[in-house]
């Protein structure tokens, strides 16, 4: 039996669950994943971002129930230390910490204009001037890493940064984001690594679609 559960909503538009999903394989923690429904409440919550308060990717594991993605993240660094989800170096386990921080908290222009759809594939998407901030933002913050590690992961080794960061690079694929060969070169790696292609494989099988997610805006 395994020794915890992570519950996620609907892979092909969970931004968040695919988060706490990526964090929790990057771990190497056993766990069972349960599935919420594609009605339940707290699912469509968190996807339409229409909650403050949202329960879902939630971890289970030996009393503990962690439900925030960077508590989930934080947490699986202290059972799992020797998983790497935070680089041993002090100076880049602090940027790695604060880049996570800003994506957790940050970019809502762009998760409201392009919302995660793994099925979907809008070339020549418009996109809005507050979206291309945001987007010129995050690739700074790649271009960066990347400068400073060598890659291929923003900390050269996989961390909780890629993870976090990962419902981006879905999104720039699904929206055909225009970027330079750098980031689309990082982009290719991790829609490339075995954990991806695993969520996204199992995101195409879903039957259910949320209408609200499959309009073109």
């Amino acid at each position: 039996m395994a020794k915890a559960t992570l519950t996620v909503s609907i892979k092909n538009y969970s931004s968040w669950s695919l988060r706490g999903w990526l964090l929790t394989r990057f771990s190497g923690l056993e766990f069972e994943e349960i599935a919420t429904a594609p009605d339940d409440p707290s699912a469509r919550a968190e996807i339409l971002l229409l909650s403050p308060t949202i329960l879902v990717p939630c971890l289970r594991h030996q009393g503990a129930t962690v439900w925030d993605t960077l508590a989930i993240a934080e947490y699986l660094n202290e059972v799992m230390p020797d998983a790497g989800l935070l680089p041993r170096d002090r100076v880049q386990r602090a940027h790695c910490r604060s880049i996570c921080g800003e994506i957790h908290s940050g970019f809502t222009t762009l998760r409201a204009s392009l919302p995660v759809n793994l099925k979907g594939h809008f070339p020549g998407f418009k996109i809005w001037s507050r979206a291309q901030a945001d987007i010129d933002r995050i690739c700074q913050i790649w271009r960066e890493c990347l400068d400073e590690t060598g890659g291929p992961f923003l900390f050269g080794e996989r961390s909780t940064a890629d993870a976090m960061y990962a419902p981006v690079v879905t999104r720039f694929m699904t929206y055909d984001v225009k970027v330079d060969s750098r980031i689309a070169e990082y982009c290719r790696f991790i829609m490339g690594i075995p954990e991806m292609k695993e969520w996204i494989a199992a995101a195409k099988l879903e039957p259910a679609d949320i209408e609200e997610l499959e309009v073109e805006y």
